[in-house]
């Protein structure tokens, strides 16, 4: 009888922390534990009896990869306590915003987290060598994330633009004029970027799985409609 225990602790490649137990006995898996080991930060605590603007600022600092969904979901929530209604461009610079962080993490994900394995390396380093291509569209794609985030939010991350109704200070229509086309020059990188994932193999893995989202019957919901689960139409 032959038993191997494997324990890898604070998983690297993933968007927080992780530790990894698998233990095999006679060449056959018996148990794989997956165990977040982070603590309770207790932000709910340290917002309790503050200021509503002082919660806009700190809110963000829940993650750094996506403040701009925890800033959102934070003036939100004081903006529907206050009955608070957003202009239209307000609402669209939002959304716009909030289109940047979801670049920014997809970016993130695909290319400096999950590419490595599915390229065969260890992690996004060797893949200048190898793939030198993928990770400059890699870096193309991730600078454009960040400086529509800059323009709408004031910052790369930890938006500090974005306030109760509205923000405090509004892009130039020239700056936004530049954006667009830049993102339109993009496009070839974001095609690139589906087709490489597209042709990845992915391990055939399938669970019985709770998913919980946004869902509005007007858009692609990421910052209204109603929670919805799989499970159930709606929560």
């Amino acid at each position: 009888m032959t038993q191997l225990n494997i324990n890898v602790h604070h998983i690297t490649r993933v968007e927080g922390h992780g530790n990894i137990t698998v233990n095999t006995k006679d060449g056959k898996i018996e148990e794989i534990t997956w165990a977040i080991p982070e603590s309770p930060r207790f932000f709910e605590a340290m917002l309790r009896g503050l200021n509503y603007v002082d919660v806009t600022w700190i809110a963000p600092r829940i993650c750094g990869i996506c403040s701009i969904a925890h800033s959102t979901a934070s003036i939100q929530a004081t903006e529907a306590a206050f009955g608070v209604q957003l202009s239209e461009q307000a609402m669209l610079l939002r959304k716009l915003l909030y289109h940047a962080e979801t670049l920014q993490s997809h970016v993130l994900h695909f290319y400096f987290l999950a590419a490595p394995d599915f390229l065969g390396v260890g992690s996004v380093f060797p893949l200048v060598n190898t793939h030198k291509e993928v990770v400059l569209r890699a870096l193309r794609l991730k600078k454009l994330a960040n400086d529509l985030a800059d323009l709408i939010g004031g910052r790369k991350t930890h938006p500090m633009a974005c306030i109760v109704g509205g923000f405090t200070k509004l892009p130039e229509i020239s700056q936004l004029k530049i954006m667009q086309q830049r993102l339109a020059q993009a496009m070839d990188d974001l095609r690139e970027t589906v087709k490489l994932f597209k042709g990845v193999k992915i391990p055939n893995f399938i669970r019985e799985t709770e998913y919980i989202a946004l869902k509005d019957p007007k858009e692609y919901a990421f910052i209204s409609g109603d929670i919805a689960s799989t499970d159930t139409s709606t929560a």
